[in-house]
């Protein structure tokens, strides 16, 4: 039972999560009030996508071939070579799939270049020539299309568009992702397998998970196909045979095949994608196929832009401290429904819960105040002189002291004909 006062108001947002935070604590940290739907561990320092359970997917794919590689395959190849030297394809293909998992734990883990939210929607450029044409109001006056708006990179015209989420014109190369609600910077796609999108800051990583797994995987393929051909010399088998002696051998020869074919497939790919400085995000569109790529600087260039560039700092630091506004979706301009809103998202020190009735109350209120701040934005001149025809049409409202003489002059003359 709640002591002390009534129980702080509660907002029923499915988009927004809600706080449950100590007493004690000052203020909530950013990871903990982020309208995005990543998900936050070891205090904000490692950020996932929603989908960071197909992980776990990924990672026994992985994990399961290589355990049955090391106790079925390589068993029989380790006698094979001289001075223990077989057991080095056991600590080999141990330490790349650890290696495989580091790299796909820091591609799923890693902020892939999230763009802050707005607090506000911009202000109206006063050059109006950079707004697109194709951009135009209805008759109505409702839009059919965000806002767009052009600049210039690398001598080329580049459009951006409004992301009407994070309220702000997404930089050259940048999406938004429906299933992380991110805006993310050089946006190349979101990849279900690590459960993350995939952006500037760990795309190198993503190439080196797959380029890496796809080794992985010609290696096993490989050394199963060494071991059969072992069976095969040893005892005068046929390959059926081969398979039927050791059909571990055998699975893992189809299993490795295919995986090399789709991960080998999916490598040349992005390598393609790097030597034309491209997304997959914009090959899939067709961006470059009519006009010039602004950003392609050539093949080395592009490498070395891509690789070996120093890796850019994150634009948000998740485990800053919210003091006010944590959503940033509330601006200076209309002070009471901000300090509304907030209430209702921020100082919830415990979690309760409220009635009907005081949903509908808050409700209200916040409908009053948007219409309080609708009404504020009309001329202050034209509420004057509508005020003003109003008061005159009622003369007794112009002069009170008027109707007081109409009224004696009135029972002046009554009294007078009596």
């Amino acid at each position: 039972m709640h002591r002390g006062g009534p129980p702080p108001p509660h907002c029923p947002n499915s988009n927004r999560q809600v706080l449950e935070i100590d007493n004690n604590d000052s203020a909530p940290r950013l990871y903990q009030v982020w309208k995005g739907n990543n998900r936050f561990f070891l205090g904000g320092r490692l950020i996932f996508g929603p989908d960071f359970r197909s992980l776990f997917l990924t990672m026994s794919l992985i994990l399961v071939p290589v355990i049955f590689f090391c106790m079925f395959v390589c068993e029989g190849l380790i006698d094979k070579f001289p001075q223990h030297l077989g057991h080095l394809i056991v600590v080999l293909s141990s330490a790349f799939t650890a290696y495989i998992f580091v790299l796909l734990i820091i591609t799923s883990g890693t902020d892939p270049g999230i763009i802050p939210r707005n607090s506000c929607p911009p202000d109206t450029d006063d050059d109006v020539s950079s707004m697109s044409t194709e951009w135009a109001g209805s008759q109505n006056g409702v839009y059919n299309l965000p806002p767009i708006k052009e600049v210039m990179i690398n001598g080329m015209i580049v459009r951006v568009k409004y992301c009407q989420t994070c309220m702000l014109y997404r930089p050259p190369r940048c999406s938004h992702c429906s299933i992380c609600n991110n805006c993310v910077e050089h946006f190349d796609h979101h990849c279900p397998w690590v459960g993350q999108c995939i952006g500037k800051r760990n795309y190198r990583f993503f190439l080196m998970f797959v380029s890496s797994t796809t080794v992985l995987c010609l290696y096993v393929f490989a050394l199963c196909w060494l071991h059969v051909r072992d069976l095969m010399v040893s005892y005068h088998y046929n390959l059926w045979k081969a398979f039927m002696k050791s059909p571990v051998s055998g699975i893992l020869i189809m299993y490795t095949f295919i995986t090399s074919w789709f991960l080998g497939g999916l490598t040349a790919f992005h390598l393609y994608l790097m030597a034309t400085n491209q997304t997959t995000y914009e090959n899939f569109r067709n961006h470059y196929d009519r006009k010039r790529n602004p950003y392609n600087v050539g093949c080395a260039r592009n490498f070395r832009e891509i690789l070996f560039a120093k890796l850019s700092k994150p634009k948000i630091d998740f485990r800053a401290e919210v003091k006010s506004d944590p959503y940033g979706m509330f601006s200076s301009r209309s002070t009471s429904l901000s300090q509304l809103k907030s209430s209702c998202d921020v100082e919830i020190r415990n979690r309760q819960t409220v009635t009907a009735e005081e949903v509908d109350d808050i409700q209200r209120r916040i409908e009053s105040l948007h219409q309080l701040e609708r009404c504020g934005t009309q001329s202050i001149n034209h509420c004057d002189r509508k005020s003003y025809r109003e008061s005159t049409s009622n003369p007794h409202l112009v002069n009170p002291e008027i109707g007081e003489d109409h009224g004696d002059g009135d029972r002046k003359k009554t009294g007078g004909n009596q």
